[in-house]
């Protein structure tokens, strides 16, 4: 169990360092104003998405359920984990718009600044403030 719960962790930081950096390139891309630069971070974001972060959310929701087997009916009566889940389930979400800003940026059809994507990197902070509270804490 303790080696899953590891290549949970791991993988998990994984996840949030793509998480982290992939909106950062959007700021950037954003505010580009040359050609080269612009096609640059379609190729960053691209293999950053798909080679990186991509695999790390799912080795990340692999090894947390195989921990949850461990003991299903005990986590489950928890409300910690509940509320976990539910964050999890939020960042799974904003994982999956971030595919779709890769799209947009793709296919040169980004129309907000990069004020707006500053905001949007400050998302994945606050859900990992909560999940790594949650989990060390439990505070219910």
């Amino acid at each position: 169990m303790l080696w899953v719960k590891a290549l949970h962790i791991i993988s998990m930081v994984c996840w949030f360092a793509g998480i982290f950096y992939l909106p950062r390139l959007f700021v950037y891309h954003a505010a580009c104003d040359d050609e080269p630069g612009r096609e640059r971070f379609k190729i960053m974001e691209r293999k950053l998405y798909r080679g990186i972060t991509t695999p790390s959310m799912v080795a990340t929701v692999f090894f947390g359920v195989w921990l949850i087997g461990y003991n299903v009916q005990g986590y489950m009566s928890q409300g910690w984990l509940h509320a976990k889940l539910l964050l999890v389930a939020l960042l799974i979400v904003y994982h999956f718009y971030c595919g779709h800003l890769v799209k947009v940026f793709r296919d040169d059809r980004n129309t907000r600044s990069h004020v707006f994507y500053r905001w949007f990197n400050e998302v994945p902070v606050l859900v990992l403030v909560a999940v790594v509270i949650l989990a060390s804490v439990k505070p219910f």
